[in-house]
């Protein structure tokens, strides 16, 4: 797929995906910092930073975030791959605001309700995306990222709380028609789906009894971007609430 045609398919259906994004070289130095800061850093970080589906078993570790602040991925945000591809999609200049990485453990309860990335990110224009890179072969077994297309052009819908830690709040009116209009998406490891702040998405959980579904993330902004404060105290407020219910520690 040339350019032209990666971005017309980005626009029209709010989502794309990259094939072997990352060469093996690069993915493996990426996955060997991820075992560092697992390995080195997490055990330091408060429990709002790195999520488990048990704290009792580290192998349910299911998401991290704000990892900015290790001199690695601070520096990688500004990878040259990575903002070359987001700068070409969204049509402005764009950054990323720091690195995340997901799993869904096998043998865990883990769905991701469906949401829309720019509720939580409450930026005006929508002009925002997240390029989400497989670390392991994703499926439909193993909870693979499952896409509306076009569901970007409507605009923001309705969300309200879910149970889910990382993903606090998810459409409301999610419909049998959306479900029916689902793409899943499988992929291997190294490469990318990229999916615009306003498309709508989910995952079942991993079903595998046996295999990991991680993946590396980052979230970057077009210079038009501007922060909705409103909105987005709004949805701190929620956020908060559903730590303090879990009892997380930095809520």
């Amino acid at each position: 797929m040339n350019d032209e045609s990666l971005k017309s398919r980005f626009d029209d259906d709010g989502f794309v995906v990259v094939r072997q994004f990352l060469p093996q070289e690069e993915l493996q130095q990426l996955q060997s910092e991820l075992d560092r800061y697992i390995r080195d850093v997490v055990p330091n970080l408060p429990s709002s930073d790195a999520f488990y589906h048990d704290h009792n078993r580290p192998e349910t570790l299911k998401q991290m975030q704000h990892m900015g602040n290790d001199a690695f991925f601070e520096e990688y945000r500004r990878n040259p791959r990575w903002v070359q591809l987001a700068t070409q999609l969204l049509g402005e200049a764009a950054q990323s605001k720091g690195p995340e990485w997901f799993n869904k453990p096998p043998g865990t309860e883990h769905p991701t309700p469906p949401h829309q990335d720019n509720f939580y990110f409450c930026l005006r224009p929508p002009s925002v995306l997240t390029m989400w890179l497989a670390l392991d072969d994703v499926d439909a077994e193993n909870g693979c990222l499952r896409y509306v297309a076009g569901s970007h052009k409507p605009g923001i819908r309705p969300h309200g709380p879910t149970e889910v830690l990382g993903f606090s709040q998810g459409i409301s009116d999610y419909s049998s028609d959306d479900r029916d209009a689902e793409v899943a998406v499988a992929l291997q490891p190294g490469d990318v789906v990229v999916h615009l702040g306003n498309t709508v998405h989910r995952a079942d959980a991993n079903a595998s009894p046996d295999r990991n579904r991680r993946a590396f993330a980052m979230v970057f902004e077009g210079e038009s971007c501007q922060r909705d404060a409103d909105a987005y105290a709004r949805y701190e407020a929620a956020l908060e609430q559903q730590h303090a219910r879990m009892g997380l520690a930095g809520a």
